[in-house]
């Protein structure tokens, strides 16, 4: 990588203030407070966004940072059928689904969203098959899947869409392929497991993390189009986690251990690393976007919350050299 010494030189400017739009790896001395400063990444980093309008948990994901949509979800008062657009500050309402419902997977854009499975009554616990398809403005119905379940992860695209994962009266690992009215089987999970989250697209997908029903796991799997294979296992074992980005760049984020989680990593197609922590530690929470620019909403803490972060990785900023003298 060509670095700032190799574009500008070794001199380093004394100014009287900061520049207004330093270059990565570039080095001053500010006179008016004498001190040596440096421009350099700090990592990924969690800001705070516009709160949803309905606080919710295990609710579905779908879009970008900047374009994002929440749908579904859990209340103490019940199920629900809201839907909303995130525009990279504030929610507004979008048409309610068709059937109200919580822990449903999701995958898709603003404008072609898709939500399928979930719950559709919480006592007895009653599962869902549902899918239904948003056009920017109003949901309809679309084929259901073949395995009735909740719980279950999801991604791609309105017409190629990828659900895996998830609960029936057992953690599953059915996997199956939207085209944009039926669905059908594909390759099954070699981990079976509920409260996984999902990145990347139908024919490179990434599941990672959830619920055996006996354990939490680490465990993460990739998707060809065909079958899944193991990759490289999550550092903190969780569940009700949420995900973006794709196979060979994704990022997961909250979820439940032992306890609600804050805990963020980033995937590079082999390994997962830590980052930078959530602000607020949450699980049943919902996400989209990409690695470099995530968005995580809702999800719970004790109680539901209607918190909205926006992740940036990299990040830079401005910081002071200092020397040590032992």
């Amino acid at each position: 990588m060509t670095t700032f010494k190799e574009i500008r030189g070794t001199a380093v400017q004394s100014v009287s203030t900061d520049p207004s739009n330093p270059e990565v790896g570039q080095i001053w001395y500010n006179n008016s407070i004498g001190v040596l400063k440096g421009y350099q990444s700090i990592g990924g980093a969690w800001a705070s966004g516009g709160n949803l309008a309905t606080a919710r948990r295990v609710l579905g994901g779908a879009g970008t940072q900047t374009s994002g949509l929440g749908f579904g979800g859990f209340i103490t008062t019940g199920l629900q059928s809201t839907t909303e657009e995130y525009d990279g500050s504030a929610w507004t309402g979008g048409g309610n689904l068709g059937t109200a419902r919580s822990d449903v997977g999701g995958c898709g854009t603003q404008t072609a969203g898709l939500c399928f499975g979930g719950r559709i009554n919480t006592s007895p616990n009653t599962n869902t098959n549902i899918t239904e398809e948003y056009d920017g403005s109003a949901w309809t119905g679309g084929g259901n899947l073949g395995t009735t379940r909740r719980y279950l992860g999801g991604c791609g695209i309105q017409t190629a869409g990828l659900g895996f994962g998830g609960f029936t009266t057992a953690a599953s690992t059915a996997t199956e392929e939207y085209d944009g009215s039926a669905w059908t089987a594909g390759g099954s999970l070699t981990t079976a497991r509920y409260g996984v989250a999902g990145a990347g697209i139908q024919t490179a997908g990434l599941a990672f993390g959830g619920d055996s029903g006996t354990a939490v796991v680490t465990a993460t799997e990739e998707y060809d189009g065909t079958s899944w294979t193991g990759g490289g296992n999550l550092n903190t074992a969780r569940r009700g986690l949420a995900g973006s980005g794709t196979q060979t760049a994704g990022l997961g984020f909250g979820g439940y251990s032992t306890s609600v989680s804050n805990a963020t990593e980033e995937y590079n197609g082999t390994s997962w690393t830590n980052s930078t922590n959530m602000t607020t530690a949450r699980t049943g929470v919902a996400g989209c976007g990409t690695q470099t620019a995530g968005l995580g909403f809702g999800g719970e803490t004790t109680v539901v919350t209607a918190a909205t972060e926006e992740f940036t990785d990299p990040s830079f900023a401005v910081k002071t050299i200092t020397t040590s003298t032992s």
